[in-house]
């Protein structure tokens, strides 16, 4: 079990090239445990093939990530989910022609009822799990405001509150690390707002860590404990807000200043 001052994810030397293009290059980040961590830089810098690598979804020319002490770049992504390792997406990944409650049922690990042989012997074990995860479900819908859209089709939400459920389904996880995608990106400031207090809450009373990319500085700023700065698939620089924020170097190469 991690403690409160351990690295939960810790990933070095991370490279990798399209064709001739090095879009990430001898990249390193390291999130602490119940941290709240952020990733920015322009676009183009390589932050979401970052993400990629650090769940898997495209292997690594070469480096090592380690979560929560054991390495994880030879795992395939469903099963660095299930060590607890859950990402979202820039443009949110909802299944739109079920229900929101559908949505985050699907999105339960390790249930009894994916055995075969378990949906003969075990039915009474199944059907307590199947209410238990759909008083869970809707609980964590409560919370985010969703509650009155569970009987409608993912399709039919907004843009805002298809992030808001993708970011409510990883919880049904039990998630240790979320990587969120930009999660503010194309959503209006009320929901801005909704999003940055679910995840100070689950930060504080869950105990999830975060790694955060976001091109809203202000969202960065104010969420996060520190930051690391990614431009032209490198690192640039790393530190709390406010050391980023004065870092000649960032405010040149990143900001234009």
């Amino acid at each position: 079990m991690s403690n409160s001052s351990s690295i939960i994810l810790d990933a070095k030397q991370l490279s990798k090239s399209f064709g001739g293009l090095k879009a990430v290059d001898n990249a390193q980040i390291q999130v602490k445990q119940g941290s709240i961590t952020g990733l920015i830089g322009p676009n183009g810098a390589g932050k979401t093939t970052l993400f990629n690598l650090l769940c898997n979804f495209i292997r690594p020319d070469q480096g090592e990530v380690m979560f929560d002490g054991e390495p994880i770049q030879h795992l395939s992504p469903h099963k660095i989910a299930l060590q607890g390792c859950i990402r979202t997406f820039q443009v949110a990944r909802v299944l739109s022609r079920l229900t929101v409650l559908d949505n985050m049922l699907l999105a339960t690990q390790k249930q009894t009822g994916e055995n075969f042989l378990q949906l003969w012997l075990k039915r009474g074990q199944i059907k307590q799990e199947e209410r238990e995860n759909k008083e869970k479900a809707l609980s964590i819908l409560e919370s985010v405001g969703l509650i009155e859209k569970r009987h409608d089709y993912a399709g039919a939400l907004s843009g805002g509150q298809r992030k808001l459920l993708e970011m409510a389904r990883t919880l049904m996880t039990r998630p240790k690390l979320i990587l969120l995608d930009e999660p503010a990106a194309g959503v209006n400031p009320t929901l801005i707002g909704q999003i940055c207090e679910h995840i100070i809450t689950w930060n504080k009373q869950q105990g999830i860590s975060f790694l955060i990319i976001e091109h809203n500085m202000d969202v960065v700023m104010s969420l996060c404990d520190h930051v690391w700065v990614l431009a032209e698939g490198t690192n640039l620089a790393d530190g709390t807000p406010t050391e980023i924020q004065q870092n000649s170097t960032v405010l040149e190469a990143y900001l234009g200043e």
